[in-house]
């Protein structure tokens, strides 16, 4: 019987409100003028963060009062029900095309993207695999091979839709844990030069993404088109200085920076908040990662603590992605920035994890 605490930690609550409250404010600032534009409703977009942030909230607290076995016997079924999803969302007429991928399903406004529960389901699946005492990820043919499968897998069923930055959270995410249970060096070296070879594929099968390398390395070889992203990005970022030109002051947003209350939120606060304000979110990332490693180092048992880990690394690497690609240390690809970017799937998905991590903490070793 697992010795519960009284309470979650209410360090990471804490976190998460400061976060979402940044979230809201931002998605609203950067969405104004466009939302205006083509809404006619300057809140739009904030409205419908809102409405997902409480509705992920409210998920996030009734998921810590549950029993973790609750999530044991659901990571199997959960993940079949997930790749069902990923199938039926490249099927014409079904899946729902936007930007260029096939990756959501639904009616209208209401609709989700299968991908993004896929990276908790991979999580909740291989935590519950490299927890039963004869597995042996030692082993290639009976261990790591399985597994790795399962990630090419669900990592190839999201590429066709195409999108390589949910494909590369997950890949990333299961690769972190499959290195935490015990992979063996040799094959994380032989697998880190296959991903290497297989990534150089993807970039030369698509000419789009051929020139998102080459406008990573100098946007200003196509200021119009490839590298317009970036730099448009960097003149948010560069002019909000220290203390930055103050809320709502941006000028990125009206129009010149696509995407400014999604995938390139950060740079809109970066421009009206300046270094202290980008630096408070880093902050409250940093603590948000501490406060998930802790919890994983003190679970009761190999399948909570894996769990954990999973759900810290998922939050990290899709957060130094983002941040990566805006600030041009990485080539532009889509991807949200946790709790602040505008989005229902990936902003549920993510509060649904941190529910699972906060129920974890309450069975942690003092």
């Amino acid at each position: 019987m697992l010795k519960m605490r009284t309470n979650p930690d209410y360090i990471i609550v804490a976190v998460i409100l400061c976060l979402l409250s940044i979230g809201v404010v931002m998605v609203y600032s950067a969405s104004a003028s466009f939302s205006f534009h083509k809404y006619q409703d300057s809140f739009y977009f904030a409205k419908r963060q809102l409405l997902f942030a409480a509705l992920g909230v409210f998920f996030m607290f009734l998921i810590v009062r549950l029993d973790p076995e609750y999530f044991y016997k659901w990571a199997k079924p959960g993940l079949l029900i997930c790749f069902a999803l990923l199938l039926i969302v490249l099927i014409p007429g079904v899946g729902i095309l936007r930007n260029g991928a096939r990756s959501w399903l639904g009616i209208g406004a209401f609709s989700i993207q299968p991908s993004e529960f896929m990276k908790l389901a991979i999580i909740a699946y291989f935590a519950r695999l490299f927890a039963k005492p004869e597995y042996d990820l030692t082993d290639f043919r009976k261990g790591l091979l399985p597994a790795l499968s399962v990630l090419g897998l669900a990592f190839g069923l999201i590429m066709l839709q195409p999108d390589l930055g949910t494909g590369t959270v997950l890949v990333g995410t299961g690769m972190a844990l499959i290195y935490v249970a015990g992979i063996r060096m040799k094959h994380l070296a032989g697998f880190f030069l296959i991903g290497i070879i297989g990534f150089v594929g993807l970039v030369l099968a698509a000419p789009y993404r051929i020139k998102r390398i080459t406008a990573f390395l100098d946007p200003w070889q196509d200021p119009l088109g490839a590298g317009y992203h970036l730099i448009q990005s960097l003149y948010a970022i560069g002019p909000g200085g220290l203390m930055g030109l103050g809320l709502g002051m941006s000028r990125q947003k009206h129009l010149y920076l696509p995407e400014p209350h999604t995938d390139f939120i950060f740079s809109i606060l970066a421009e009206e908040l300046g270094f202290l304000g980008a630096g408070a979110v880093l902050i409250l990332f940093v603590i948000l990662v501490w406060r998930g490693i802790r919890i994983a180092i003190l679970a009761p048992n190999l399948f909570m603590s894996l769990l954990a880990t999973g759900i810290t690394g998922m939050i990290m690497i899709q957060a130094v992605i983002n941040i990566g690609v805006v600030s041009g240390a990485f080539p532009v690809t889509g991807i949200t920035l946790p709790f602040l970017s505008y989005g229902g799937s990936s902003l549920t998905l993510m509060l649904v994890a941190v529910g699972i991590l906060l129920n974890l903490s309450r069975f942690t070793r003092y």
